[in-house]
């Protein structure tokens, strides 16, 4: 249970001083009241001291014969990633959510700096169980022990907003039951604020075209939605009825009458870890499970319009056939009307290599500015890079290909300098960026080898399936429309 920033296009310029589209603390009410000035300051103090230290490394990088530019920029890194890690990971907020996805795609890293982030990913400590038992008996109107037969008192897992007590139902189901902490609320909000000034310092010095509200605007409103489980089950339940029967994508069904604004709970589902199944999974099962996340995004955005904005493995169940079981939906994105009609000409210029055209549309869906000056070549190869394995008939994802890519969008002083200026993240494809490069994290740990431009194809144009589990996919479609 897991829930990340959303990655905008240039990741690792944001990766020291983006904040918020997580979720919260960990605590109640009174203790956040207490904090809230501290977090503020926290905050504000780590902002001065990147910013400072990123003025000393400019300075440092000018005078420095160029074969000293490579360290200067991997001790900068590094020390960005080992200073946030440690602020953040004290402060257990919604910015912490803004290393905690770039420890898993942070392949462009300095191994030192990806050690620090990674430290991010642990989850925070639990609440008490007598307060886990109040928010029971406040949302459910009695306390856990009188409503389930079975009530595991220690959670299961513990994130962010909430944490995850396994339990049992009178009839003999198992179920999760997650159970929002008290007081996240005043945390989010808190720290959504804290987001804001730091998305605007960085775009005073590394995007100076970025509508930074508009984006944290966006952040916050998923946010908002996030703190309602009500909102989550019903986009859980959404996506559990959508996917009943398919070969290999599995939604747990929420138990509605166990789920209130505070309290959320689905049937009970086993299965792998995701460190579990990379150790022990066989290579046709990652195979397979590489294709079931990547169709379970591309339906989702192509076909459902609507889609989870935290493609994050630490969200899933692995089965050792390669099935997935996807789970937490707080971050979902619906696309309204008109969004995906900007950004599918964006694609289709990308995939048929036509510069002039992916440049047009960039202009249209407001990614670059009208007179924005550039080669149109330098933008398609530039922007086109996490497209490069829908080129090809075949590819193989590799956590190399990964890190290799981000190097060098996040170059900010190579060859496409002057493009990475000149592009704006519109806040309605904020998470679909993030899921972009989650996918492709995920795909590169699993070296996952596929026709990945016939399987989008399959959703973006309604093509003929291009996998054996495309046909059984599209099998299950007959059945479900018979």
């Amino acid at each position: 249970m897991r829930w990340n920033v959303a990655m905008p296009l240039n990741p690792r310029r944001t990766v020291f001083l983006l904040g918020a589209a997580g979720a919260a603390t960990l605590g109640y009410r009174a203790y956040q009241q207490r904090r809230e000035l501290s977090r503020s300051s926290q905050m504000l103090q780590l902002s001065m001291r990147r910013a400072a230290d990123l003025g000393v490394y400019r300075v440092k990088r000018v005078l420095a014969d160029e074969s000293q530019h490579a360290a200067l920029d991997e001790q900068f890194l590094i020390r960005s990633a080992s200073d946030v890690a440690a602020q953040l990971g004290e402060m257990k907020g919604a910015i912490m959510k803004a290393g905690q996805m770039l420890s898993f795609v942070a392949d462009g890293l300095p191994g030192p700096a990806q050690e620090a982030l990674a430290s991010l990913q642990a989850d925070v400590p639990p609440m008490a169980p007598e307060l886990a038992r109040q928010v029971i008996e406040r949302s459910l109107g009695a306390r856990p022990e009188e409503i389930f037969a079975e009530w595991g008192e220690m959670p299961i897992a513990a994130a962010s907003i909430g944490q995850v007590h396994r339990a049992r139902l009178e009839d003999g189901r198992f179920v999760a039951v997650k159970v929002q902490y008290p007081g996240v609320g005043e945390a989010i909000s808190t720290d959504l604020n804290n987001a804001e000034r730091m998305y605007a310092m960085f775009s005073a010095f590394a995007l100076p075209g970025m509508d930074v509200k508009g984006i944290v605007d966006e952040l916050r409103a998923r946010m908002g939605e996030e703190l309602d489980y009500r909102i989550e089950a019903r986009e859980q339940q959404f996506f559990a009825d959508s996917y009943l029967g398919h070969p290999t994508i599995r939604i747990p069904e929420v138990i509605p009458e166990f789920s209130t604004e505070q309290v959320l709970t689905s049937a009970w589902v086993e299965g792998l870890s995701w460190s579990r199944f990379l150790d022990t999974a066989t290579d046709e099962a990652k195979q397979l499970a590489g294709e079931t996340i990547f169709r379970f995004s591309q339906r989702s955005i192509n076909k459902l319009r609507r889609f989870n904005g935290d493609p994050h493995p630490g969200n899933y169940k692995f089965h050792e056939d390669g099935s997935v079981t996807f789970l937490d939906f707080g971050l979902t994105k619906v696309w309204e009307d008109g969004e995906m009609e900007l950004m599918d000409p964006v694609l289709d210029g990308l995939l048929e290599r036509d510069h002039e055209a992916t440049v047009a549309a960039m202009q249209d869906a407001h990614f670059i500015v009208d007179d924005h000056g550039l080669d149109p070549y330098d933008v398609w190869r530039f922007v086109g890079s996490p497209y490069i394995p829908y080129l090809d008939e075949r590819f193989v994802f590799t956590s190399e290909f990964v890190g290799r890519t981000l190097g060098k969008i996040l170059n900010l002083n190579g060859p496409y300098a002057e493009v990475i200026k000149a592009l704006n993240m519109p806040k309605s494809f904020v998470l679909l960026d993030r899921v972009v490069w989650g996918v492709s994290a995920i795909l590169g740990k699993l070296e996952a080898d596929n026709r990945w431009r016939g399987i989008l194809a399959e959703y973006r144009q309604d093509a003929l399936p291009a996998t054996p589990l495309g046909e059984l996919e599209a099998d299950w479609l007959t059945t479900r429309l018979a």
